[in-house]
């Protein structure tokens, strides 16, 4: 993903091509100027050193509005507990069953953040004008939060979906936040229901956290919203399969775009889903459980559903490669577990594994075609899907232009690298196989 443009507007000599980027420089620099100090996180993800205009205007001295501050917050507990669902329960599969608590954080443009508060899990209050409802002005995270084999509780990498999280916020006009205050927030609110909902009688085990902002200002005019509200909410989930047989993916058809240049696909947006459902629940219908979304007319690769997409073949000198949709075009999310895919790969597969040949970490843009021709040529080695939702999931089969391309998985339900991949990510977030301390692995104190 390319760095949000943090450089001044060059007076005088705007063009339309940077119109984007100088409204989220402005609004850093007017809303939050401080929180450009986060630059240097949002490059922990976009892994590129700020510039020489970044590192000026971070230095600005300008009036600061109330920043987002979790040493403030203001703890009501509630009094009418809920119910943990059982494993495996109708209740706990709905994906509607919350914690006790949940976090909320208002701002408006003349004050700034106010003091965030944990209090009873409920629902919101909205003014039926309220500009998300309307425009779309609304972003999310989506994370976990791990009951560790060893009894820990875990989130894994949770820094970068904080990161993350404010690059989205930028993109639709919503406020600036520290990510280490967000963070703090997530921790809060885990640790003070972690304990309850995920106890230790059930080791991997998780809860989906679903960090959220939107945008409740009440005035129906098309224009940058000046109120908001972040809010963090743990749901139930039930236990992610592993995905073995594979998942089948339905090829996007020329009415299908799921993003572009110069729009959002790179953003965790809520505008980058809905459009996409129809399409998802015709595929579901025809037996494919996802799209696998292509772009243009030469049928660039880029997400499988939400989800990153790998593939693992021979090119045609014959050099095994692991290859991955690159983030030039800003139109495929930068995923935590496709960033922590290509670091493990590099560093424990790039000279190869036990019983497993060395391979060559390519990121760049490729299309269907591709995948076609060394199907055809048996170069094809494997292929999954990665992301939060779906974790690591071979894929077995993808439907092109009415027809099959048949992905082998040398393991019988799984790629042999796959396996391999997501063993030692399973292993980081619950705490097994030697992985107890890896950095990753943000160890949560219960209350």
């Amino acid at each position: 993903m390319a760095p949000i443009a943090l450089t001044p507007p060059n007076e005088g000599n705007e063009t339309l091509s940077n119109l984007t980027e100088q409204g989220i420089s402005d609004a850093l620099r007017k809303n939050a100027p401080s929180q450009l100090k986060s630059a240097s996180m949002i490059n922990n993800i976009t892994a590129t050193p700020p510039s020489e205009p970044e590192a000026k205007l971070q230095q600005s001295t300008e009036p600061t509005l109330a920043e987002l501050d979790a040493s403030k917050v203001q703890c009501t507990y509630t009094t009418s507990p809920r119910t943990v669902p059982e494993v495996g329960s109708a209740e706990m599969a709905s994906q509607k069953v919350c914690s006790d608590h949940m976090i909320q954080a208002q701002w408006n443009a003349e004050t700034g953040w106010a003091a965030p508060t944990l209090q009873p899990y409920g629902p919101l209050s909205l003014s039926p004008t309220a500009s998300c409802l309307h425009y779309a002005t609304e972003c999310f995270e989506g994370m976990k939060l791990y009951r560790g084999h060893d009894g820990k509780l875990r989130l894994f990498r949770p820094n970068l979906n904080c990161n993350r999280m404010l690059m989205s916020t930028n993109r639709i006009a919503l406020p600036a936040f520290p990510p280490t205050e967000l963070l703090k927030l997530i921790v809060k609110l885990c640790a003070t229901d972690g304990a309850k909902w995920l106890p230790k009688d059930r080791p991997g085990q998780f809860l989906y956290i679903r960090p959220t902002m939107i945008a409740s200002d009440p005035a129906l005019g098309v224009e940058r919203p000046k109120e908001a509200l972040l809010f963090v909410i743990l749901c139930c989930f039930a236990p992610m399969g592993n995905m073995n047989g594979g998942i089948k993916l339905l090829a996007s058809q020329d009415d299908m775009c799921r993003a572009w240049p110069g729009g959002f696909g790179y953003a965790k947006v809520g505008a980058n889903y809905g459009p996409s459902l129809v399409a998802q629940g015709e595929a579901r219908k025809r037996g494919y459980h996802q799209i696998l979304w292509l772009f243009g007319e030469d049928c660039t690769i880029t997400e499988a559903g939400a989800s990153n997409f790998f593939v693992i073949w021979r090119n045609k000198a014959g050099k095994l490669e692991l290859v991955t949709a690159d983030l030039n075009e800003k139109i495929v999310l930068d995923g935590v577990t496709r960033r922590s895919i290509l670091e493990l790969a590099r560093s424990k597969l790039a000279a190869g594994h036990e019983e497993l040949e060395a391979l060559e970490i390519v990121e760049r843009k490729f299309n269907i075609f591709e995948i076609v021709e060394a199907a055809k040529e048996g170069r094809l080695v494997e292929a999954f899907a990665a992301g939060t939702a779906w974790f690591v999931a071979p894929i077995s089969q993808i439907h092109f232009r009415g027809e099959d391309i048949e992905v082998p998985m040398a393991k019988g339900e799984v790629g042999a690298y796959a396996d391999v991949i997501r063993g030692w990510l399973k292993g980081i977030m619950w705490g097994s196989d030697g992985m107890e301390g890896h950095e990753w692995g943000y160890v949560v104190d219960e209350e």
